[in-house]
C-alpha cells in the first residue's frame, strides 16, 4: 500500500512539473510574440523617418543640426531594436531600447516644433501624409507595447508564484523586463489658464 502512495506522489510531482513547465513556455512565447508586434511597428516607424527627414530637408536648409539629430536618434533606436529583438528577455536590451525610443521621440518633437516656423513645409502634402502615418504608427506602437508589457507581467507573475518558482528555477526561466518608454511630456503638470 505504501508503495502505491509513494508512486502516486511521484506521479503527481512529475505531472505538476510538466504542467507548470508547459505553462511557463506558453507565457514566455506569448511575450516574445508580443515583442514581435512591437518590432513590426517600430520598424515601420523607422522606415518612415528618413522620408520625413528628406521632405523636411527641402524646406529647412538652416536646421541641419535638428535633421541630423533625428537621423542619429533613429539609427540608435534601430540598433537597440535589433539587440532587443535578439533576446526580448534581456533587461539591458529592453532598457536600452526604451531610452533610445525616448531620445527618438524627443528628436522628432524638436523637428515638429521647428517645422512650425516653415509654413511651406507645414502645407506640403507629403509632409502631412508622413506626419499622419507617423502618428498612426505611434499609436500602434503604444498598443503593441501595452500588449507586450501585459504578456511580460503575466509571465513574470506565473514565474514568481509559489510553487511555480521552483520549476522556473530548475529550468532557468529568467525574469523578463517590460518595455518602458518614458515620455517627459506626460510628467509635466497640466497648465490651465483662466
Amino acid at each position: 500500500m505504501e508503495t502505491w502512495i509513494i508512486i502516486g506522489i511521484i506521479v503527481l510531482v512529475v505531472l505538476f512539473t510538466i504542467i507548470t513547465y508547459n505553462a511557463l513556455i506558453v507565457a514566455r512565447n506569448r511575450y516574445k510574440n508580443a515583442f514581435a508586434q512591437i518590432d513590426v511597428q517600430l520598424t515601420r516607424r523607422y522606415d518612415l523617418i528618413p522620408n520625413l527627414v528628406d521632405t523636411a530637408k527641402r524646406y529647412m536648409k538652416h536646421e541641419q543640426e535638428t535633421l541630423e539629430g533625428v537621423t542619429k536618434a533613429r539609427n540608435q533606436a534601430s540598433d537597440m531594436l535589433q539587440k532587443a529583438k535578439a533576446d526580448p528577455s534581456d533587461p539591458s536590451a529592453m532598457k536600452g531600447l526604451g531610452q533610445a525610443e525616448q531620445g527618438l521621440s524627443g528628436a522628432l518633437g524638436r523637428l515638429f516644433a521647428v517645422s512650425e516656423n516653415y509654413p511651406d513645409l507645414k502645407a506640403n502634402e507629403n509632409m502631412k501624409q508622413l506626419s499622419e502615418e507617423l502618428v498612426s504608427t505611434e499609436n500602434r506602437v503604444a498598443y503593441a507595447r501595452q500588449h507586450f508589457n501585459d504578456a511580460v507581467m503575466q509571465y513574470n507573475n506565473k514565474r514568481e508564484a509559489f510553487p511555480n518558482n521552483m520549476v522556473a528555477g530548475m529550468f532557468n526561466f529568467k525574469y523578463a523586463e517590460m518595455l518602458d518608454i518614458e515620455d517627459p511630456a506626460k510628467r509635466e503638470a497640466v497648465k490651465v489658464n483662466f
